[in-house]
């Protein structure tokens, strides 16, 4: 399929097909102008609006020739009783049934039963508008990874403050062998919700794209610790940034890495991610400052660079951390960055 601009398209088409919605924009998108830039010969059809071609022109191309033939089922106004294309011979019309036959009407209400039961029954997805299509063999096997992607998508988004440029998302062992196209929808569902409430798998790559943002898929057949791993890495104007997660015991999923740091964490509703120097109290410092506050701990974990260097901590909370907090422990002594996370 090649691309190209409205103009080039109607010099060098043969046969040109509208598949479009109605709007101010595309309003009479054939006009006398447009179908006069039209190679001659050229035939239309057109099985999608009224109102996307001028229909007074195109009867007037159709009368000179330069328009060999049109076919068309929408028509402007409609029902359509009168036109001016009708009686005209290189012209076809047809009724705008779409599904409003009693065959039709009855297929399409066993088509979307079918459809609702695979999904209901097995998972499978077809036709969706919000998701990707799945089979109802491959969906058992992806959604986990689905739930583990979109939480480092999540995570990355949360984390990564620069404007990113690109993202790698990488795939190991069992993975692998699986179809990463909804993985990667995924991620980017996840990233993308730091610039829009209304994302969804299917409109993430797009969304991605709009903002100048370099996706990349790479698969490793290979296994390292873990049987199967999802890793995410975004670049920045202060270099890369990575995170990595793998699923455990009954297929749950679990980050084991962050920034290069190794640390195991649920990543779910309510969370405080610390960077600090590892020294001898901190913990306790945090502890005491969400205590008095009226916070509970739920989890918490801890990674770190080497002994005496760079840490990490994270935890999950009971209850949403308000941002006068954050400021008080934004200046702990040993604290380099502080941040609640949400998912």
């Amino acid at each position: 399929v090649e691309k190209a601009d409205l103009d080039t398209l109607l010099a060098k088409a043969d046969f040109i097909t509208l598949h479009t919605p109605l709007t101010e924009q595309t309003r009479n998108i054939l006009s006398a102008e447009n179908l006069a830039k039209c190679k001659p010969g050229v035939r239309i059809i057109n099985c999608a609006r009224g109102g996307l071609i001028d229909e007074e022109a195109l009867k007037a191309a159709l009368d000179s020739g330069h328009v060999a033939g049109a076919a068309l089922d929408v028509f402007l106004k409609e029902p359509a009783k009168e036109s001016p294309l009708f009686g005209t011979p290189n012209f076809i019309s047809t009724p705008h049934l779409g599904a409003s036959t009693d065959e039709a009407q009855v297929n399409v209400a066993i088509q979307v039963a079918e459809q609702l039961s695979d999904y209901l029954v097995h998972g499978g997805v077809t036709n969706a508008l919000n998701m990707p299509s799945l089979s109802a063999e491959e969906a058992p096997k992806l959604r986990p990874y689905m739930a583990l992607a979109e939480r480092l998508g999540s995570l990355v988004g949360q984390l990564a403050h620069d404007n990113l440029t690109q993202i790698s998302i990488e795939v190991e062992g069992a993975a692998a062998q699986l179809n990463i196209k909804p993985i990667t929808g995924a991620v980017l569902c996840g990233l993308m919700r730091r610039y829009s409430d209304t994302v969804n798998m299917v409109n993430a790559p797009f969304l991605a794209r709009e903002r100048g943002l370099d996706v990349r898929e790479v698969r490793h057949d290979r296994e390292g610790n873990y049987s199967t791993l999802i890793r995410v890495t975004v670049a920045t104007s202060q270099g890369d940034r990575s995170v990595a997660g793998t699923l455990f015991g009954n297929r749950e999923p679990r980050l084991v890495e962050i920034f290069g740091i190794g640390i195991e964490a649920d990543l779910a509703g309510h969370m405080l991610y610390i960077v600090n120097d590892d020294v001898p109290g901190f913990i306790g410092r945090i502890g005491t400052l969400l205590g008095e506050n009226g916070i509970n701990i739920g989890t918490f974990h801890l990674g770190r660079r080497s002994a005496g260097g760079e840490a990490v901590l994270l935890l999950s909370l009971d209850s949403a951390i308000p941002q006068s907090v954050l400021d008080v422990a934004a200046k702990v002594p040993g604290v380099k960055v502080v941040k609640a996370l949400e998912f």
